[in-house]
């Protein structure tokens, strides 16, 4: 777009939009994002127990957990073991085919884990995944001798 001047001279507009502060405010929040997601995946932080063989989850499922002061979380939300059952039923959901997985802090009393055992028996389901992360192996040539 051209404008003349009182003097007369033929001048063009500057309309072309700065776009690299939208660029840098762009990568920060893609930063952070990358930095948040794997904490709003398992919201609630427990220790889980170490074991030789593990499974690596692959699938979408409903998550029990239980933490060291022995609350119960379904999917990151606390819940109460009496109403565990019905809200782990899904309407038109065979309980029979139907999965979860159960994590549980490694210091939570063998009594506290059953009595949610027994909670998602009662609501059908009998596919029950536990939770649990790798042993840490060290090297055969590490140092430590």
């Amino acid at each position: 777009m051209a404008f003349t001047t009182n003097n007369g001279q033929t001048r063009t507009s500057l309309a072309e939009i700065n776009i690299t502060p939208l660029v840098d405010v762009v990568l920060v929040l893609l930063i952070i994002f990358m930095i948040t997601e794997p904490v709003l995946q398992s919201g609630i932080q427990v220790n889980v127990p170490k074991t030789r063989t593990v499974k690596e989850i692959t699938e979408q499922r409903m998550v029990v957990t239980i933490d060291r002061n022995q609350n119960i979380f379904l999917n990151d939300q606390p819940i109460n073991i009496h109403n565990l059952p019905q809200a782990l039923h899904k309407e038109g959901i065979d309980p029979a085919h139907q999965a979860i997985y159960l994590r549980a802090d490694e210091r939570v009393p063998f009594g506290a884990f059953a009595t949610v055992m027994d909670a998602v028996k009662q609501s059908g389901i009998t596919n029950v995944s536990i939770v649990t992360q790798p042993v840490e192996t060290k090297s055969p040539g590490s140092g430590g001798e």
